[in-house]
């Protein structure tokens, strides 16, 4: 078995877990019109308020961009100044983005890991939550969306890395052309 399909399937695998992660947690942001709409509903209507309720929206809000990072570096969402790089060639592209994701991304994402670890871990030793009566008792669950977004950002870039190096060796045959256009 040559590398080139090995490299295709496995790029493929990494890019289904950010796909699959990303339109999960989309559905977050109806969940959250939905619930800021009846906090907003039963304040001014019946006088009635839960900070659970609204603590909620902030977690949804916190899940949609840590949980949604990944997929969004997949499809190329992410806001970039691409002066130089949009007037390149494919493969002058998959030179600048295996650069970026080998000595930017990665190192990042790694040190978010690193760094956060031991914030999670000790909010995670006491089971921490809301700092308001009322409030969710599972802020340790919120905090570990940092670790899981260092993880996905990690897989995407693997992902990139694969995508970067069949084009190089001119073996990829879908141009990953989604984002053109972005500042």
């Amino acid at each position: 078995m040559n590398w080139i399909a090995t490299a295709k399937r496995t790029k493929a695998g990494l890019e289904s877990i950010n796909e699959w992660s990303g339109r999960c947690v989309a559905w977050l942001t109806l969940g959250m019109v939905i619930t800021t709409f009846s906090v907003v509903l039963l304040r001014y209507l019946f006088d009635i308020g839960w900070i659970a309720m609204q603590e909620s929206i902030t977690y949804m809000h916190a899940l949609v961009f840590l949980i949604g990072a990944g997929y969004t570096l997949r499809h190329n969402g992410h806001v970039r100044v691409d002066i130089f790089y949009r007037k390149m060639g494919e493969r002058s592209r998959s030179w600048v983005d295996l650069l970026g994701t080998l000595l930017l991304l990665l190192p990042l994402s790694g040190f978010i890991l690193w760094y956060s670890w031991e914030y999670v871990t000790a909010s995670w030793s006491l089971l921490e939550g809301s700092r308001g009566a009322g409030g969710i008792p599972a802020t340790y669950l919120l905090k570990s969306a940092i670790l899981i977004m260092g993880l996905l950002l990690i897989v995407e870039g693997a992902a990139k890395i694969l995508h970067c190096l069949l084009v190089l060796a001119g073996a990829d045959e879908e141009s990953d052309s989604e984002g053109e256009g972005v500042l």
